[in-house]
């Protein structure tokens, strides 16, 4: 799989940006601040309809336009399909595929696989919970698109149920609640099933990554630790029945907090070095090395798949030691086709070498030609 053409308008500071692209190894120079990441993100908001950079869609929107597009040209197994999302905050955004319209934009997950690696990636060592949640829904949704459905609907539910307990304490009317620990036992039971085969996939994937970056650290483990008592079963219909008696359990501190506290929405993935947990005892480098190795795995899971994965590495190669950057270079020396962000060119390992583009002055300009031309190519 490979992403044969990016367009842009009117996203973050990007009035237009097209570029074409080829398999093997893409290479965006410029200062920071003149949309490297811009581009790269768009790229991973056609895989997943959202930025690892904001949590919401207004920030991408640039300043004075209603509306952004993001276009692709996804390529895979010799079949070309066109994705194009429109981003108007404040109202439902749209998708097409092949120009065509879809009932949903998140009908286009799972057309263009991605897998980004940046700087914000400490915050899933360093950052609370919902970090790394995210984290795993969104790799989650990226090897089956149809838990995007059940995430949105167990946090709709939440949304609704947690309304209906702050209404408790003012004395509010509580006869539905039975119905809404029915709805959130019953999507949260299926998150949280997916959650569980996604963490026993990724786990190993992620320990023998940290080793190879961090060879003479502790050995790194990721525990799934959940808001249920007791062993989790693997099926959701026992998850369900567990999630139904742990609401009933705790339905009066709830009540008296105001608070939905069991579900997925509680959960966390445990990382921990040695004996310890590691936000909190893992250096800088650790972290870093951590990061890496959960991105690392996500790619070796993606890809174990059958659908090889767009690797994307936003100016991380400067904040890496020699060791890390060639772990990370000779993962992305084997992709279909990796994409890189850099402020000066030899922040880029030597063996990365193929298409770069100047990014600057609202401009994209091919610089170098890839192994698929040899003419310098234009785009702004």
């Amino acid at each position: 799989m490979y992403l044969r053409r990016l367009a842009v308008a009117d996203f973050r500071s990007w009035e237009r940006a097209e570029l074409e692209l080829e398999p093997g190894v893409t290479v965006l120079v410029g200062s920071n601040g003149v949309g490297k990441t811009n581009l790269v993100e768009a790229i991973g908001y056609l895989s997943t309809l959202g930025s690892h950079r904001v949590a919401t869609d207004a920030p991408l929107v640039r300043r004075g336009a209603d509306r952004a597009i993001v276009r692709g040209l996804v390529v895979h197994r010799g079949r070309e399909l066109g994705v194009e999302l429109e981003i108007t905050p404040g109202r439902a955004n749209r998708a097409r595929v092949n120009r065509a319209p879809v009932a949903r934009p998140r009908d286009v997950l799972g057309i263009l696989r991605s897998v980004l690696f940046a700087p914000e990636d400490l915050a899933l060592v360093r950052g609370d919970p919902g970090e790394r949640r995210r984290f795993l829904d969104d790799l989650l949704v990226a090897r089956f698109p149809r838990f995007a459905a059940v995430r949105t609907d167990y946090d709709r539910v939440l949304r609704q149920r947690s309304a209906l307990l702050k209404t408790a304490r003012a004395g509010g009317d509580l006869r539905t609640l039975d119905v809404w620990d029915g709805h959130l036992a019953r999507h949260g039971a299926q998150l949280l099933a997916g959650r569980l085969e996604l963490v026993a996939g990724l786990a190993p994937l992620a320990e023998e990554a940290f080793a190879e970056v961090a060879p003479t650290s502790d050995p790194v483990t990721l525990v799934y630790r959940s808001s249920l008592d007791g062993e989790l079963a693997p099926a959701a219909g026992e998850l369900e029945a567990m999630l139904l008696e742990q609401l009933a359990r705790v339905r009066r501190q709830e009540v008296e907090r105001g608070v939905c506290l069991v579900g997925p929405h509680r959960d966390d993935l445990d990382l921990r070095l040695g004996e310890g947990p590691a936000k909190g005892y893992a250096s800088h480098g650790e972290s870093w090395a951590l990061a890496l190795a959960l991105r690392l795995a996500s790619y070796r899971l993606l890809q174990a798949d059958d659908v090889e994965p767009v690797l994307i590495l936003d100016d991380v190669f400067a904040e890496l030691d020699s060791r890390r950057r060639r772990a990370l270079a000779a993962v992305a020396a084997r992709a279909e086709q990796v994409i890189i962000t850099a402020a000066v060119a030899e922040d880029v390992p030597a063996e990365l070498a193929g298409a770069r583009f100047a990014v600057g002055g609202g401009s994209v300009v091919r610089t170098v030609a890839g192994p698929a031309d040899d003419a310098e190519t234009n785009a702004s």
